[in-house]
């Protein structure tokens, strides 16, 4: 009777209960009476296993998109993601706008999940808990984020200002995503789905050019993942504007990643060197062989192919821009190899042959010269320097010459040099001294002084006219001085070209050269010189060797279009080789052994030697150095003609800072060329 009555009160609240129900379920439009029967069997639970019992994919359940339109119910593989990266969040760290798994939320009221904020919150609050060093991971990710937002995928959409042009789900799967461990196959797996990735939903275009590549073959083909995919060559997060400078530096070392003989070859071309040095605007990997639709050199498409080359390099050498940029390219230009070495003689004999040459001429001098010089430095040394003339019984004329030089010539000096040779010198050391310093900014365009030096110039374009202008300089300095030097020798009727006086080599020289090894050794007297020494024979002519080799080298890799009109195109690499390791060559031998001959072996210590800046000498160190001449001038009667007031304390003051200058400018020189040498040396 009890129980009767009990269920009385029961019945009638069940028969209420479910005429609400059913008048909420009328309120409700038939296409989501599903979703919301199914809302109220999960009441207001919100965790993932609530989620997927809905978002499995095992019930074809119909929503509204944003434009109306019905679509499938987002599914979520539950395997997938327990295995993601995610595994352990619910659905609703993510989603945060569901906050009642019994409500409906089909109609896109839940909030867009928030990737970057999500992962920057967590990163600030493990700094600020000091537990960074425990998050390697999550550290990378918030460096990914930084680098996303200074490009072109995080920029507003134009056609729908809504979203971005690329968001971290248009990638990345975030409901499945990991990053597999290196070697795995998800990780192959992973790696080559990269190119749909990009080019199935945005990039349809280069995705069906890279399809036909070398690369895309490779990838898509034969699931290579050794070939190169999007990312590879434009980086996942990080991506840049192909146009900017950034770009087009960073591509080189990127394509060189996987082609490394190619980039050491393409560094030691005019192109790949100025490109090290910071000049994105010159021929890279992919002006020559294309970006996405790259074909091999064999393949008639290809715009390698030996139909295309001329075409391809007259995309940049193109003559638009008249005597100001690059003139139209030449038939020699085919023939160019931007990828010769000088280890393959079958391929590249030229630079096989040429390579030989200058290394043996280089070690030949430097051996000779530098063990020359030390020998030299060795014996003056240990003679206590300074043994002054002193002939064995002297003649009247002598005798004259001492009365003359102890009495009215008194403290006069010798007259070695005129003010032209002097001017020209001068002129010389500093021109030289800047081409050294431009060129060898791209000679070693990877070193960070080069970087430094050239943005002081204003940029490698910069260099690279500075290095032309003192070119032109140098070149008609030494003709117009070479012309008034041979106009006089031919006007004089007493000049003999194989004489004491003549710089013109001769077989003294030779006997000098014997004597002074001899002398190094110990056995034999110091042999004694007329007007020009051996070595300052050596350095005059050395002027004509560079202007002949770098000066012809260089002239005709400054006008290529004229060399490449007579020449086949390897004369580019030869002349790129022998022009770079001629000026090294110079400029080592210069602030090496030029140096140690004229200001620091013992016998010139304390540097600077100011002969050539005031033009002439003290009379005992003109007999000391020159005893051959001072006695034919003696003998001849014409010494006084050579006598000159000494110069001026101020003069002499003014010479040795100027000497001190250029020698501390060459010296520092001289550790750059080695500190490029050894980088280069260390990097080949």
């Amino acid at each position: 009777m009890k129980r009767a009555k009990l269920a009385i009160p029961f019945v009638v609240g069940l028969f209420v209960a479910l005429s609400v129900s059913t008048a909420s379920l009328a309120e409700v439009p038939a296409t989501d009476s599903l979703i919301v029967s199914v809302s109220t069997q999960l009441s207001n639970k919100l965790d993932n296993a609530s989620c997927l019992k809905c978002h499995n994919g095992s019930k074809e359940i119909k929503v509204p998109s944003a434009n109306g339109e019905k679509r499938d119910l987002l599914a979520v593989k539950k395997l997938a993601f327990g295995k993601s990266v995610h595994a352990e969040l619910q659905c609703v760290a993510c989603h945060t706008g569901i906050q009642d798994g019994g409500k409906p939320h089909n109609k896109g009221e839940a909030k867009t999940a928030g990737c970057m904020q999500c992962h920057t919150d967590l990163w600030e609050a493990a700094t600020k808990e000091g537990k960074t060093a425990d998050k390697p991971r999550l550290g990378v990710v918030v460096k990914n984020i930084e680098a996303y937002m200074s490009t072109y995928h995080a920029r507003q959409n134009v056609d729908d200002p809504s979203r971005v042009n690329a968001s971290c789900d248009d990638c990345h799967n975030t409901h499945s995503f990991n990053v597999p461990p290196q070697g795995s196959a998800d990780r192959t797996s992973w790696h080559l789905t990269i190119p749909n990735t990009c080019g199935e939903k945005c990039h349809t275009d280069q995705l069906e050019e890279y399809a036909t590549s070398v690369h895309g073959k490779k990838v898509l083909e034969e699931h290579s993942v050794k070939a190169a995919v999007c990312t590879d060559c434009h980086t996942s997060h990080g991506i840049t504007n192909t146009s900017i400078e950034s770009f087009k530096l960073g591509i080189v070392q990127s394509c060189g990643g996987c082609h490394k003989e190619n980039l050491k070859s393409y560094s030691e071309t005019f192109h790949g060197q100025i490109n090290a040095l910071g000049y994105g605007y010159t021929a890279k990997c992919y002006n020559c062989h294309g970006s996405h639709g790259i074909l091999p050199p064999s393949d008639p498409e290809s715009k390698v192919h030996v139909n295309n080359r001329l075409k391809t390099c007259q995309e940049c050498h193109n003559g638009k821009d008249g005597w100001k940029g690059l003139q139209k390219a030449t038939p020699g230009f085919v023939t160019f190899s931007p990828h010769a070495n000088t280890h393959d003689f079958e391929k590249y004999p030229q630079m096989w042959i040429a390579s030989k040459f200058m290394t043996t001429l280089l070690i030949g001098v430097f051996i000779f010269f530098w063990v020359h010089s030390a020998l030299w430095y060795y014996r003056e040394y240990k003679e206590g320097c300074r043994v002054f003339f002193n002939p064995k019984g002297k003649s009247k004329s002598h005798e004259e010459a001492d009365a003359l030089l102890h009495g009215q010539a008194k403290g006069k000096q010798i007259r070695r040099f005129s003010k032209l040779v002097r001017s020209a010198h001068l002129i010389f050391a500093l021109v030289t001294m800047t081409m050294i310093l431009t060129g060898m900014v791209v000679f070693y365009g990877n070193t960070d002084w080069a970087h430094s030096v050239a943005r002081a110039l204003g940029g490698a374009k910069a260099a690279g006219i500075i290095h032309r202008i003192f070119a032109v300089a140098f070149l008609g300095i030494f003709i117009a001085q070479l012309i008034y030097v041979l106009n006089k020798l031919l006007r004089s009727k007493t000049f003999k070209w194989f004489g004491p006086d003549s710089l013109v080599p001769n077989w003294q020289d030779l006997r000098d050269i014997i004597g002074m090894f001899k002398w190094f050794f110990g056995k034999g007297e110091r042999p004694t010189f007329d007007r020009w020494t051996y070595w300052e024979k050596f350095d005059f002519w050395a002027v004509f060797w560079g202007v002949g080799i770098i000066g012809s080298s260089g002239m005709m890799l400054a006008f290529p279009h004229l060399t490449a009109a007579v020449w086949p195109g390897w004369m580019f690499n030869v002349l790129t080789l022998v022009h770079g390791d001629e000026a090294f060559l110079a400029a080592v031998f210069l602030f090496t052994v030029h140096f140690f001959n004229n200001h620091f072996r013992p016998d010139k210590f304390p540097p600077p030697d100011v002969v050539m800046f005031t033009g002439s000498v003290p009379i005992e160190e003109f007999k000391r150095e020159h005893t051959e001449h001072y006695n034919r001038l003696v003998e001849s009667g014409e010494l006084e003609k050579y006598l000159v007031d000494a110069p001026s304390k101020l003069m002499t003051r003014a010479s040795k800072i100027l000497g001190l200058t250029l020698i501390t400018i060459g010296l520092i020189l001289l550790v750059l060329v080695i500190i490029g040498f050894v980088g280069s040396f260390s990097a080949g």
